[in-house]
């Protein structure tokens, strides 16, 4: 098995270094991970000025782009092979609900999952980042599932690991995405030379966490695997839309 790594915490991030260790011994692993942190780049692909690509003295490879950019490059230009998976993370932080419309980590793997590879993306759902170790687990016994058998349907998977010690998971759960509350405002600052910046404010609070959800999943210390797809046609307003433009 040829599998491709990739993140958008950055190729120095602990949790890809975690995750290529776990995942060891399956197959061949292969390493292309952004130059810095692109946290929040979603499925962003650089149009405006070239990519470059190194090789780090560790042996992984990183662009100065977006997650998207990497496993783009890695699949359409770099490799001369495709790869039989993407797996994307490990995350620092969940990427569950509405997170999964701007994370880096699962635009990695719809990257894959658009080019026909099987793809997962793994989050640690914490910013303490205590148990990267438990999620490194969870990610090989997902690829090895997958080895015994194979799913039988295009796969991408979004992944969040409870930060808890892998004896205290209570399993797995198959998970809808939830929604959040309206984000914060932004946060306003005066620079020392007395400009106005703007941090964009922190996300809302879980909404739509009830059970089922991704959400309540991780609160009650299961893994949250959901399938996710990629058309985002609202096929409940078809009719109303065409009876609308049609009065």
């Amino acid at each position: 098995m040829r599998i491709l790594l990739s993140n958008d915490d950055g190729y120095f991030a602990p949790g890809i270094e975690i995750l290529d260790r776990a995942l060891s011994g399956l197959g061949e692993i292969v390493v292309v991970a952004p130059e810095s942190d692109r946290s929040g780049a979603s499925n962003s692909l650089t149009l405006d000025r070239p990519l470059h690509l190194r090789r780090a003295a560790n042996g992984y490879n990183y662009v100065n782009g977006t997650p998207t950019d990497c496993v783009h490059l890695a699949v359409t230009g770099m490799l001369e092979y495709v790869p039989d998976m993407v797996v994307s993370g490990i995350n620092l932080g969940a990427n569950m609900g509405d997170d999964t419309l701007y994370s880096g980590t699962v635009a990695a793997a719809t990257e894959g999952y658009l080019l026909d590879i099987p793809s997962i993306a793994v989050s640690l759902a914490s910013k303490r980042g205590e148990h990267f170790a438990t999620a490194g687990r969870v990610a090989r016994e997902l690829v090895e599932r997958y080895l015994r058998e194979e799913f039988g349907a295009p796969l991408l998977l979004n992944v969040n690991v409870p930060d808890l010690p892998y004896a205290e998971l209570r399993g797995y759960q198959v998970t809808r995405l939830g929604r959040r509350h309206k984000a914060e405002g932004v946060v306003k600052q005066i620079t020392p030379r007395n400009e106005t910046v703007y941090w964009v404010g922190a996300a809302g609070p879980a909404a739509d966490a009830g059970e089922g959800t991704d959400f309540h999943a991780v609160a009650n210390g299961y893994v949250s695997v959901t399938p996710l797809q990629i058309d985002l046609t609202h096929t409940g307003q078809l009719g109303r839309l065409q009876d609308w433009l049609a009065s």
